[in-house]
């Protein structure tokens, strides 16, 4: 049975620091619906109403368009391991791009990643559990290192050029603003 929390209790903010991998959903009103896994220990909790999670290079920036125009977002972890369980954070989030003056102070909480592009920072105001017992298990083996490389052989202008040639627009023509705001 599900169970709905007006904030993070002590257990919820154990399971999430226990996950390898979360999934992130924002949508607008007209236009495609975004759902993103994620990984590489990007993600913070501030406190019982607030998380932060460090986006980094990709093919597509869908997330900070969407929530440039709307901010609702959804992050999702589950449980792959141990009792079932899947723990869902609603909120409302807001991008924090590299020239924000926000930027610093955010980036501290995490361990530099070759290629980062975007805080988002999400106000909680809902967490739902529930049961997660059709979800299946996994072994967890490591971490991909890909992005990183990857990162690192582009270095800064070569992902600068990335953002101005695929990280301009969503897939339906909304502004992510990352030149501008980063550059």
């Amino acid at each position: 049975m599900g169970k709905q929390y007006n904030a993070l209790e002590d257990q919820h903010i154990d399971f999430i620091q226990q996950q390898k991998l979360f999934f992130v959903a924002t949508a607008v009103a007209n236009g495609k619906v975004n759902l993103s896994p994620k990984g590489m220990n990007s993600l913070c909790v501030l406190d019982s109403k607030r998380v932060i999670w460090l986006n980094v290079t990709g093919s597509g920036n869908e997330t900070s368009a969407h929530v440039q125009q709307d901010p609702r977002m959804t992050i999702m972890f589950c449980a792959f391991e141990g009792k079932p369980v899947i723990l869902r954070l609603y909120g409302k989030a807001k991008v924090i791009h590299i020239n924000d003056a926000e930027w610093a102070e955010r980036y501290s909480h995490f361990t530099p990643l070759p290629g980062a592009r975007q805080i988002f920072d999400m106000e909680v105001e809902m967490v739902q559990t529930s049961c997660g017992m059709a979800v299946p298990l996994f072994d967890y083996v490591g971490e991909r290192d890909a992005l990183i490389k990857w990162s690192e052989k582009k270095g800064e202008e070569g992902i600068e050029q990335y953002w101005r040639d695929n990280n301009q627009t969503s897939l339906d023509g909304l502004p992510t603003h990352i030149v501008e705001k980063n550059i």
